[in-house]
C-alpha cells in the first residue's frame, strides 16, 4: 500500500473565514440551542475553516469572554488542549462532578477544544478561560498532546489521540485562535495514534505516530521503504513531518528494517518481523540533526482494558535516535534497549527501564547530551552524546529519590509511578519531571502525584567523561553517589485521589521588559503549569485540574496560590464545571497544556 500522494494542490485552503459576531446574553443563549451562557456576560464568536483532504470542511469557533478584551494591553496566555469528557450525563472519569449537558453533539458528545487561559499575573482575569475555541464536526478526537515549546511565529500542532488527527492552529492573535490546517488520518497511512510533536526553525512539525498503519499488511513510506504492520494502534509507529498547513510532507519508518527480537520486542498479533517501534515522546537537536524518539506500547492493546486483562509485555524499553540531515527522511541510527537498575520489583513490568514515555535534549551549543524517563519504571536516564554511533544510557535517577522528601512512610517508589512530562531548561540547568503518583494497585488516599526538579549541571557539564550510575540499593532512595549525579533541588506534591494525577506540563519562559511591557524569551523557567489527565481509556482519567507552579532562581517549586478556578475559588483551574464560554457542555478533560504570547507582543523569534 503506497501512501497518499499529498501535493499541495489537492488541499482547499479555504481561506480563514473569519465571521465577527457581538453576541448578548441571550443571543448565544439561542445560538447554543437552549444551553445558556456563561457567567461572565457577553461572548464574541469568531470561526475559521478549512477544507482538508478528505473533503471534509472543519471550523475553529471561538468563544471570547468580555475577559478576553478587558486587562493588561499585553497578555501571556495558557493553551490548555481538551476533550469533552463523556456523553448524555454520564461522566466517564473517577473524578466526575456529574456536570454534563443534556444537549450536545452526535450522540450525546459535546466539542473538544482549545481553552485559552489568561496567565497574565497580576491581571484581573488571572486564571480564567476567557475563550474556548471549539472544533467541529469531528468529535471524541481525545485531545492529548501540545508541542513542548512555543517560539514567537509557530504554529501549535494539537493531536487527536484516538481520532488520528492532527490539528494545526494558528495564534498569532490571540486571545482569538485560528485553523491552519487538518492532517487527516489519510493523509498518514503508514502510521495512526499521533502522540507528540517537536516543531522546528521552518515552522514544520515532527510527529510520534504511535500505531501502526491504518490497514493491516505492507505500507510504502515517503522515501520508499516498505514495513508490514498489524494495523491501527498496534505495529510500528511512524514519524510524520507535517507543514503549517496540515499537509504530510513525509512518513519515515520508526522499525529496523531487518526487524528486532521476538524475546524482546513482541507484537499481538505478531509481525513477520517483530518491533519495538511505538514511538511517544520526542525531541529535536537541529544544530546536530539529531532526534530522540522514546517507545511506549502497543497501545491498543490497553485500550478499555480493566486491571490484569492486558498483556503486560507489549510495553517498550526502547529508546531511538535518527539522523535528519535530510529533514524530510529521517533515518534511523540506534535503537538502545535501556539497562535495568538495582530494584527488584515483584512484578518486572515495575523495573527502571519499563515504559518510555519522555525524553528531553540539552539545548546548548556545547552540550550533546539527552534525557529519558520511564512511566512504569519511575527512573530517569541519560546519554552525554546522541550523535555516538551507539549512544551510551545509564539511569541517573530513581523517583524513589523524589519520594522520600515527603513520604517518610516508605510506601511510595517508583515502582509503576507514572512518571510523565519531561523538560530540560533552556540553559540545561534545571530538569523539570511530573509523576502523576498512580501507585498502581495502590490505596489512592495513601498515594501521591509530585513535580520535582533536578539541578544537573554537573552531569551535563562533564560531558563524555560523566560518571553518574545508579547501580547500588542506597541510590535507590538516597539520590547517586557520583559528584556529578543530579541534584535533586526541590520536590512539590500535587494531591489527586482519583485514577489520575499531574501528568502533562510545560515552562513558561517569557518575561515583560521595558515601559511597554513587550515579552522576550528568556534562558531561564519562571513557571510550570501541569494538568492532570492522562488518558480515561488507559484507566487514567484524573481530576481535570490545571495547576501554576512558581520557579524561583534557586529551582524551588511553589504552588501558586493566586491561580485559582473562576467558580470555585480554589487553587488550580478546574476543567470539571457546569458552563463554558462555549456553553453548557459540563465537564473537559485537559491534557496538552502551553504557554504563548500573540506575536505583536512580543520580540524576536526562537532563541
Amino acid at each position: 500500500m503506497s501512501p497518499t500522494p499529498h501535493p499541495s494542490r489537492r488541499r482547499v485552503a479555504a481561506g480563514v473565514l473569519s465571521v465577527l459576531l457581538l453576541l448578548t446574553t441571550d443571543a448565544l443563549t439561542g445560538a447554543t440551542g437552549g444551553l445558556g451562557a456563561p457567567a461572565s456576560g457577553p461572548v464574541t464568536v469568531t470561526t475559521s475553516s478549512v477544507r482538508a483532504n478528505d473533503g471534509r470542511t472543519y471550523t475553529v469557533t471561538n468563544h471570547l469572554t468580555g475577559e478576553a478584551r478587558r486587562g493588561p494591553v499585553r497578555r501571556e496566555w495558557l493553551l490548555v488542549w481538551a476533550g469533552d469528557s463523556g456523553p448524555d450525563g454520564a461522566p466517564t472519569g473517577a473524578a466526575a462532578t456529574g456536570h454534563h449537558a443534556t444537549a450536545t453533539g452526535p450522540e450525546g458528545q459535546g466539542p473538544d477544544f482549545l481553552a485559552v487561559v489568561d496567565a497574565t499575573k497580576g491581571s484581573p482575569s488571572y486564571g480564567r478561560v476567557v475563550n474556548t475555541a471549539t472544533l467541529d464536526p469531528l468529535r471524541a478526537n481525545e485531545p492529548h498532546h501540545l508541542q513542548y515549546a512555543w517560539h514567537k511565529g509557530d504554529k501549535v500542532y494539537a493531536g487527536g489521540i484516538l481520532s488520528d488527527t492532527t490539528y494545526v492552529f494558528d495564534v498569532a492573535r490571540l486571545p482569538e485562535v485560528r485553523l491552519s490546517g487538518v492532517n487527516t488520518a489519510g493523509d498518514t497511512p503508514c502510521g495512526s495514534v499521533p502522540d507528540a510533536y517537536a516543531v522546528l526553525s521552518d515552522g514544520t512539525a515532527y510527529g510520534t505516530y504511535m500505531g501502526g498503519p491504518d490497514l493491516t499488511g505492507p505500507c510504502r513510506y515517503t522515501n520508499g521503504e516498505v514495513r508490514v504492520g498489524n494495523g491501527y494502534a498496534g505495529s510500528p509507529g511512524e514519524i510524520v513531518r507535517i507543514g503549517p498547513d496540515g499537509r504530510t510532507l513525509s512518513e519515515a519508518p520508526a522499525m529496523v528494517a531487518a526487524g528486532e527480537s521476538t524475546a524482546w520486542c513482541p507484537n499481538r498479533p505478531a509481525l513477520p518481523k517483530p518491533t519495538c517501534a511505538n514511538p511517544h515522546g520526542i525531541a529535536v537537536r537541529e544544530d546536530l540533526h539529531r532526534m530522540v524518539v522514546t517507545d511506549f506500547a502497543e497501545i491498543r492493546n490497553y485500550l478499555d482494558k480493566p486491571d490484569g486483562e492486558f498483556d503486560p509485555y507489549l510495553i517498550r524499553d526502547t529508546v531511538r535516535i535518527f539522523d535528519i540531515s535530510d529533514r524530510n527522511d529521517p533515518r534511523l541510527v540506534s535503537v538502545t534497549h535501556m539497562p535495568s537498575g538495582p530494584r527488584q520489583e515483584q512484578l518486572p513490568v515495575f523495573e527502571e527501564e519499563k515504559l518510555f514515555m519522555e525524553t528531553a535534549v540539552t539545548h546548548q551549543r556545547r552540550h550533546r547530551g539527552a534525557f529519558a524517563s520511564t512511566m512504569w519504571g519511575g527512573a530517569v536516564f541519560y546519554t552525554p552524546d546522541i550523535t555516538a554511533r551507539q549512544p551510551a544510557w545509564r539511569e541517573i535517577f530513581d523517583d524513589t529519590t523524589a519520594y522520600r522528601r515527603f513520604d517518610t512512610s516508605g510506601l511510595l517508589t517508583g515502582a509503576g509511578d507514572g512518571g510523565s512530562w519531561l523538560q530540560l531548561s533552556p540553559d540545561d540547568r534545571f530538569l523539570f519531571h511530573t509523576v502523576m503518583g498512580v501507585q498502581l494497585g495502590g490505596d489512592r488516599q495513601l498515594t501521591s502525584g509530585m513535580v520535582y526538579v533536578l539541578d544537573v549541571a554537573k552531569l551535563v557539564a562533564a560531558g563524555n567523561d560523566a560518571r553518574c550510575r545508579i547501580d547500588s540499593t542506597p541510590e535507590i532512595t538516597q539520590g547517586g553517589a557520583e559528584a556529578d549525579c543530579p541534584a535533586l533541588v526541590d520536590v512539590l506534591p500535587i494531591r489527586d485521589v482519583t485514577n489520575g494525577g499531574p501528568h502533562w506540563g510545560a515552562m513558561d519562559t517569557f518575561a515583560q521588559s521595558g515601559r511597554h511591557g513587550v515579552y522576550r524569551e528568556t534562558g531561564q523557567v519562571q513557571r510550570i503549569a501541569t494538568a492532570n489527565y492522562f488518558l480515561a481509556r488507559l484507566g487514567g482519567d484524573g481530576d481535570h485540574r490545571v495547576c501554576m507552579i512558581d520557579v524561583a532562581d534557586s529551582g524551588r517549586l511553589t504552588l501558586d496560590p493566586s491561580f485559582r478556578d473562576e467558580n470555585t475559588g480554589t487553587e488550580c483551574v478546574n476543567f470539571d464545571r457546569p458552563v463554558w464560554p462555549h456553553g453548557a457542555y459540563g465537564d473537559a478533560r485537559p491534557h496538552g497544556v502551553l504557554f504563548a504570547v500573540a506575536d505583536d507582543d512580543i520580540r524576536g523569534g526562537r532563541p
